[in-house]
């Protein structure tokens, strides 16, 4: 069953973004994830939106989530990614 990772952010530090965005793709393929979208908010049309940029990740299942989230590759990104954004990550399974 897959699992999916929805991030939503707002990037506070452009600088620090795009560090931390050079190098967390790796991380994900490590674990045979694939981003399946990437967007910025153009419009809310119903509720307040939780970010200005969303992502979309699919992994096979929830322990490939769980793997890349709590990989040593990933865990070294996340003070640059709580510099540079305030981020929501979210996962489901289907």
């Amino acid at each position: 069953m897959a699992a999916w990772l929805i991030g939503h952010m707002t990037v506070r530090d452009a600088a620090k973004w795009q560090e931390y965005v050079s190098q967390v793709g790796d991380t994900i393929a490590a674990c045979d994830g694939e981003v399946v979208f990437r967007g910025r908010l153009n419009e809310s049309l119903a509720g307040d939106a939780p970010g200005q940029l969303t992502v979309v990740i699919r992994f096979a299942d929830m322990a490939a989530l769980k793997r890349w989230h709590e990989s040593p590759a990933y865990q070294r990104l996340v003070p640059v990614r709580r510099a540079a954004a305030d981020v929501v990550l979210s996962a489901y399974a289907d």
